[in-house]
């Protein structure tokens, strides 16, 4: 029979039962919700960012897909904020934060004097970096492709069957550039009277020879693995994909569009605190240098080329690589900001004629 006294039973008891209760309740504020569009895409975000991240900071994280940031709003509108972290497009997160959407990031804790310029906000960072490009099916022209958008639209030099985006992002700049405008006037002409026109014209130029207005990645490397098109517009990542399950695709950097993901904390987040901490540590250049062993996206943060991890023949292969960025042509989000809604407009009615 124990000689220990009820009442110091009870006593050890409730002390151990609040100490367990302080402590589960320590561990729920420190984890960290994280959104993201799953698949491979997130694998490779949390092998390279996110659990190491974690570990280093000593804190649990709990990853989930979603839908965008058509989610993020309905959760910010009815108060009932889950989520921390959110993936998104840089254009979508440019019009998250037109909309009140997301917390304003604290760029005191987050360093990112090492950064792109054009590839953080007030309101997101740059996660990882990926280019809209010009590639061909190597079975028609072999190495010898497109490597101008003047040479996209050059049907005598190069015919074949064209794709297409059927959506405006990413689709004026390059008939622009076709259109003999310097990449560093593209976006001064489109804020100039008559400049969306223009672009428009010059698309409307080449429209007999467009077989397949794509409208999603999935569809872009579908498109080159069939043989159905001769050249199209589209991202560098979905083109390397294809060519490892074997399409005969390849595509220059030359005159591509630099483009990003973004990280982003909605508003009124439950862990903001310790979410912008997260974002400072999964911006620094040791994980960032991470994802080329798991993606062909590049990242954000340039000293991620300068500590070793990423050797020259894989930087070759990266849109951020300083050699590539050189080449091309960083997406300018303010300007899609203020025209996206009018630019689309006269897009889809392009489309239609």
């Amino acid at each position: 029979m124990s000689r220990i006294p009820k009442a110091k039973v009870v006593l050890a008891v409730t002390t151990v039962a609040s100490a367990i209760a302080f402590f589960s309740a320590s561990a729920a504020a420190s984890d960290l919700t994280i959104a993201s569009w799953g698949g491979s895409y997130q694998k490779a975000q949390s092998d390279a960012l996110f659990e190491p991240a974690a570990k280093a900071l000593g804190i649990q994280i709990k990853q989930v897909t979603y839908s965008g940031m058509s989610e993020v709003r309905l959760q910010v509108k009815t108060g009932a904020v889950t989520l921390d972290i959110v993936a998104a497009g840089s254009g979508s997160c440019a019009h998250a934060a037109e909309e009140g959407l997301l917390e304003p990031l604290d760029y005191k804790q987050i360093d990112v004097s090492h950064f792109y310029p054009t590839m953080h906000t007030p309101y997101c960072i740059g996660g990882d970096v990926f280019s809209n490009v010009m590639a061909w099916n190597t079975k028609t022209y072999g190495e010898k492709g497109p490597h101008t958008w003047a040479d996209f639209w050059n049907v005598k030099k190069f015919p074949g069957k064209r794709s297409y985006r059927a959506e405006v992002a990413g689709a004026l700049e390059p008939a622009l550039m076709a259109d003999g405008v310097p990449p560093d006037q593209v976006y001064k002409v489109l804020s100039s009277p008559g400049g969306i026109k223009r672009a428009l014209d010059k698309i409307r130029q080449l429209k007999p020879n467009i077989s397949v207005w794509w409208k999603s990645g999935a569809q872009q490397a579908q498109l080159m693995k069939d043989g159905e098109v001769d050249m199209i517009v589209g991202w560098n990542g979905r083109f390397d994909a294809a060519a490892k399950d074997g399409a005969k695709v390849m595509y220059t950097f030359n005159q591509g569009l630099l483009d990003y993901d973004a990280f982003a904390i909605p508003k009124g987040a439950p862990h903001k605190a310790e979410a912008m901490k997260f974002l400072a540590e999964i911006s620094k250049a040791k994980y960032q240098a991470n994802l080329p062993k798991y993606i062909t996206y590049g990242p954000t943060n340039k000293q991620a080329y300068e500590i070793g991890k990423i050797s020259a023949e894989v930087a070759k292969t990266l849109p951020s690589s300083p050699a590539n960025a050189a080449m091309q042509l960083p997406l300018d989000l303010n300007w899609y900001a203020k025209n996206e809604k009018k630019a689309s407009a006269m897009y889809q009615d392009m489309l239609l004629e």
